[in-house]
């Protein structure tokens, strides 16, 4: 499976993805620079991203508790999701998103690869 990730200053990456895993554990083990400081419990909206319009509706919708935490965040709209609340399946092979600017983590650009 593929997972397309965009930067916030235009740099596109494709990424190999593993069914059952959250769209945020694949963004910070390919060495993007996300910051997820949570690791994935939803407590906090550092995995905000903006996903592509044309995949909104394949998403499972957001829960409650994920809409409180983008309450926290800067730049929401629709498109708005915590990609640590996005699970990769069959389905969703080829999402394609965007990382919010304030979800950023300063990572040394040796870091980041670009994918299979």
């Amino acid at each position: 499976m593929r997972l397309n990730v965009r930067l916030p200053d235009g740099t596109a990456h494709q990424l190999d993805a593993l069914d059952g895993w959250r769209v945020m554990e694949v963004v910070r083990d390919w060495g993007l620079p996300i910051k997820a400081e949570c690791g994935g419990a939803c407590a906090c909206a550092t995995c905000h991203v903006w996903v592509d319009p044309e995949w909104i509706a394949k998403l499972v919708p957001p829960s409650d508790e994920e809409l409180e935490m983008l309450d926290g965040a800067f730049q929401v709209d629709e498109r708005s999701r915590l990609c640590c609340q996005i699970i990769m399946s069959e389905a969703l092979d080829g999402l394609a998103l965007e990382l919010a600017p304030e979800s950023l983590a300063d990572v040394p650009s040796e870091r980041v690869a670009v994918g299979g």
